[in-house]
C-alpha cells in the first residue's frame, strides 16, 4: 500500500484532464484564465500510470476532474481505459453537468459509475452571476440525464457563500430529495479568485446547519469513514427524507483521514489540495512509463505531505481539480 510521511493510506487518486470549463465560477476560475490548455497527459499515457498504482500501490478509486473533464475532448476513451484497469473498483467524476444531457449515458457505457454536479444556485439570475453563464436548464438537464443513464450516486455540490447563496440552502435540499439526489454544501476555502475577501465570503457548516434547522425535522448522522463529507441522514418538517453532507475543509478540516492523491492533467503532483505542489510526474510518464522513476517521484513528493493542509492554498483551483 502507498503511504504518505504520516502513514497515511492512499487509495484514492484524483485526476485532472484538463484546466479548461466551460464554467468561470466566481471562487474557482480567475478572468485571466484561458481554455487553450497544452501539453496535457494523453489516454495511452493515463493507462499504464493507472494500472501501476492500482497493482503497485493498491488504488482502487479513481476521480475524473478539471476543470472540468467533459471540456476535454477523447473523455470517453478515457473513462474506458481507466475502468478497465484490473483493480480500480470505481471511476467517478466532478462536472459542472452542462454537457451530461447528451452524453451521460455514453460516459455510463464507457465504464463511468457516480458523478458528482455542481450546482450553487436554482435562481438563474444567481446562478448566470456565480457562474459566468445562462446555463442552469442544461445543468438540470443533465442532472436528470445522469440518474435516467443509471449513474450511482448522483451527488450535487454546492459551495456556500455570504451575500450569495447561504440562504437558498433549504431550496437546493428540497430540489435535492425530490430528485433523489444526495446533495453537499461546500466550505469556500482561501484559495482562487475569491481568496483575499475569503473571511467576508466564507461561511462555515454550523451556520449552514443554522439556516437549514427551521427545515429539518431531524438530523441522524451517518458513518463518515474516509469520506471528506459529515453527513447526514434528514427529515424535513413536511416528510421528505434524504441525504444531506457537508465538507468542512476550515471548520473542522478531515486531514487525519486523508487517503488521497491528485495528478494534475500536465503531470503535476499534489500530495494535498492546499499546499505546494510535490513536483512533476512528467519525467516518468514521457516518451514511456517509467515504474521505478515514477515511484521514486511519488514518494519523495508524499514524504512532504504535512499533518494538515496550510491556512491558505497556493494552486488555482480550475488547475488541479478539487
Amino acid at each position: 500500500m502507498l503511504r504518505d510521511g504520516k502513514l497515511r493510506t492512499i487509495g484514492y487518486l484524483r485526476l485532472s484532464l484538463t484546466p479548461a470549463c466551460h464554467m468561470r465560477c466566481v471562487y474557482c476560475r480567475p478572468g485571466f484564465h484561458r481554455n487553450n490548455p497544452r501539453n496535457l497527459l494523453e489516454a495511452e499515457e493515463i493507462e499504464p500510470m493507472v494500472r501501476h498504482l492500482a497493482a503497485t500501490h493498491g488504488v482502487r478509486k479513481v476521480r475524473l476532474t478539471g476543470g472540468d473533464p467533459t471540456a476535454r475532448s477523447g473523455l470517453t476513451e478515457i473513462i474506458r481505459r481507466v475502468a478497465g484497469v484490473e483493480g480500480v473498483e470505481e471511476v467517478a467524476m466532478t462536472t459542472n453537468g452542462l454537457l451530461l444531457g447528451t452524453r451521460a449515458q455514453e460516459y455510463r457505457d464507457a465504464g463511468l459509475r457516480r458523478v458528482n454536479i455542481s450546482l450553487d444556485s436554482l435562481d438563474p439570475e444567481r446562478f448566470h452571476r456565480m457562474t459566468g453563464l445562462d446555463q442552469l436548464d442544461r445543468v438540470v438537464e443533465g442532472i436528470d440525464a445522469a440518474l435516467e443513464a443509471g449513474l450511482e450516486p448522483v451527488r450535487i455540490n454546492t459551495v456556500v457563500l455570504q451575500g450569495e447563496n447561504e440562504e437558498e440552502l433549504p431550496d437546493l435540499v428540497a430540489f435535492a430529495l425530490d430528485r433523489g439526489l444526495e446533495i453537499r454544501f461546500i466550505e469556500l476555502m482561501p484559495m482562487g479568485p475569491l481568496a483575499p475577501k475569503w473571511k467576508e465570503r466564507y461561511v462555515p457548516a454550523p451556520r449552514m446547519q443554522e439556516v437549514l434547522n427551521p427545515h429539518v425535522q431531524e438530523w441522524t448522522r451517518l458513518p463518515q469513514g474516509s469520506e471528506s463529507a459529515t453527513r447526514f441522514r434528514v427529515t424535513l418538517q413536511d416528510g421528505r427524507q434524504g441525504t444531506v453532507g457537508f465538507i468542512t475543509p476550515m471548520s473542522c478540516n478531515f486531514c487525519a483521514a486523508c487517503d488521497r492523491i491528485r495528478i494534475t492533467a500536465d503531470g503535476t503532483f499534489y500530495p494535498c489540495l492546499m499546499d505546494r505542489p510535490g513536483g512533476s510526474l512528467m519525467p516518468a510518464l514521457r516518451p514511456t512509463f517509467d515504474p521505478e522513476l515514477f515511484d521514486e517521484l511519488l514518494v519523495r513528493g508524499l514524504s512532504g505531505k504535512a499533518a494538515e493542509h496550510p491556512a491558505e492554498g497556493f494552486a488555482i483551483m480550475t488547475n488541479i481539480g478539487g
